[in-house]
């Protein structure tokens, strides 16, 4: 499986962003698919993660009520919607997804910057 990340960029602080992770290969393996995010000097932490027919999903206190998670089997593609950006949202953003028999596997990463 391979992962590869879009949408990352400068936004002032209140502004949004969209986020997409396009997967290829053997997707047909992957059941949980997240989002984890890690800022300069600190380590990788979960954001947001969804389950394999999109129904549950589950965020990280700080983004609860800002970011949307959601995934599109159909086009093999989740998405991270943030709105009301904050400073403290800035990170690179990694797309993570593991299989039904647990290997991991991790995109690239973006960078998202909120400049206060």
């Amino acid at each position: 499986v391979q992962l590869v990340e879009s949408g990352g960029g400068l936004v002032q602080a209140g502004g949004s962003l969209r986020l997409s992770c396009a997967a290829s290969g053997s997707t047909f393996s992957i059941a949980t698919m997240g989002w984890y995010r890690q800022a300069p000097g600190k380590q990788r932490e979960l954001v947001a993660r969804i389950t394999a027919g999109g129904g549950v999903a589950d965020y990280a206190d700080s983004v609860n009520g800002r970011f949307t998670i959601s995934r599109d089997n159909a086009r093999n593609t989740m998405y991270l919607q943030m709105n009301s950006l904050k400073p403290e949202d800035t990170a690179v953003y990694y797309c993570h997804a593991i299989s039904k028999v647990l290997t991991n596997y991790w995109g690239q990463g973006t960078q998202v910057t909120v400049s206060s």
